[in-house]
């Protein structure tokens, strides 16, 4: 009877696991390009999204464009039976201290929470940016289409809004209009500040910010490449984490790192056609987005974005010099490839917002040893847990192994020294949480 009952077991959460994987199958289809072009359209139709234009007309300015982004999302949770908790979030900036700012404005998100059903204070956030500039950040005025940037990934965001709010999840997914950016990353500043004072348990934030662009102004032109910047270690570590790093390693393993190598896991087993590409740096060689002010405040944090940026259509006024034609209209955006890095962030919100949470503590151990020991903690809604490795050269995880429903593990003949070491939980779904880095040491 024991056997029947295992066999019985083994295959319900065969079939279970097996849907659910189809589940991102079903999602990626799901995505239009269509709806994405549609919304680009709609957002380049205002005219002008500068942080600091107009607010009162219907027609044009960011407040029409927060106006219509709302409406958006309030749409698409009348079609799920209100499963959407739709609002404004805001903060005041004055021109006293900030020299992009032209007269004093409230900075104002728009936020989406699809809430989960077991761990509704475990966020997974998505976000774009509402707001556009012309070439001169202080002229609020001027046309400043913003179609690649960034309504290419306030339309992405949208659209995995319309596509998620089919589904529930265990964990809340959170999708953001962010405005503010290219004046200092103000709404990103207020939403995170926001998030730690009501004490949410960010997951991670995913960040889309120029999706839509496939020909670089260096030429080359790539429809499967995008990038993934994340920063090696949080600023908020403490010095004794610091000081353990030169013992241990761990340089390149923070949270938002072990964040990237999930997003280029999952895009590699599900959208194999893709080319992630990690980037080793918080963003673009001095400049920024707004996953920062989330890093800031010790949260993980990515940029999703093109591989090649064409700088003549980025903070440009319309316009044509020496044959060269200026500005971010929507010509130059490929919608199909807006397409592709929507599918990659909604596939990545699924897979996490399904999974449980990640253990909290790992230790590992094994020196002068010929195999590693770990340890972790037991984590509520795991069935099991896998153990990940690489070469301490190596970007990604490149070996595992499932160890059961176990909370610690021999890794017999693998010695310590020539590795680095993580920990993830798998849910009865199959799903699987971001990798854990220890960060205890077991003697």
């Amino acid at each position: 009877m024991k056997f029947q009952y295992f066999i019985i077991t083994f295959l319900i959460t065969f079939i279970t696991t097996s849907q659910n994987h189809q589940n991102i199958y079903n999602i990626i289809d799901a995505v239009s390009e269509k709806r994405i072009e549609k919304d680009i359209q709609a957002l380049v139709n205002f005219g002008t999204r500068n942080t600091f234009s107009d607010t009162l007309s219907k027609t044009r300015g960011i407040g029409a464009a927060r106006r219509w982004i709302k409406s958006e999302f309030e749409s698409i949770s009348s079609n799920c039976n209100n499963c959407l908790n739709v609002f404004y979030q805001k903060d005041f900036v004055t021109k006293k201290g900030n020299n992009r700012v032209p007269h004093d404005a409230w900075i104002v998100n728009v936020i989406a929470i699809q809430k989960g059903s077991k761990y509704p204070n475990r966020y997974i956030i998505m976000s774009g940016d509402i707001d556009s500039r012309a070439s001169d950040t202080m002229d609020f005025t001027t046309d400043a289409p913003g179609a690649n940037d960034n309504a290419s990934g306030m339309a992405g965001t949208i659209e995995a809004a319309r596509v998620l709010s089919k589904y529930k999840f265990e964990n809340s997914i959170v999708y953001v209009g962010l405005s503010g950016e290219e004046q200092g990353l103000f709404g990103g500043a207020g939403l995170a500040a926001y998030a730690k004072k009501q004490g949410w348990d960010i997951i991670g934030v995913l960040n889309n910010d120029m999706i839509g662009n496939i020909e670089g102004v260096d030429g080359v032109i790539d429809n499967r490449a995008f990038r993934i910047f994340s920063e090696p270690v949080p600023p908020t570590e403490t010095e004794r984490e610091r000081n353990a790093r030169r013992f241990y390693g761990g340089e390149v393993d923070g949270i938002s790192r072990q964040l990237a190598r999930y997003i280029y896991k999952t895009t590699k087993n599900y959208m194999p056609e893709m080319n992630p590409i990690m980037v080793y740096r918080l963003d673009r060689f001095g400049r920024g987005g707004h996953h920062r002010p989330f890093n800031d405040l010790g949260f993980a944090g990515i940029r999703i974005m093109e591989a090649h940026e064409n700088y003549n259509q980025q903070h440009q006024d319309i316009r044509v010099e020496n044959g060269i034609k200026y500005g971010d209209v929507i010509e130059h955006v490929n919608f199909n490839y807006a397409k592709k890095l929507t599918a990659v962030n909604a596939i990545n919100l699924a897979s996490l917002a399904w999974a449980p949470p990640a253990p909290k503590s790992v230790a590992v151990g094994g020196i002068v040893e010929p195999s590693t020991k770990l340890k972790w903690n037991k984590v509520d809604g795991a069935v099991g847990y896998k153990i990940y490795w690489r070469d301490t050269t190596s970007p990604t995880w490149d070996y595992s192994r499932p160890v059961g429903n176990v909370t610690e593990f021999t890794l017999d003949g693998i010695v310590i020294d020539n590795y680095f070491f993580g920990v993830s939980s798998i849910g009865e779904n199959g799903f699987e949480s971001i990798v854990t880095f220890p960060n205890e040491i077991s003697r």
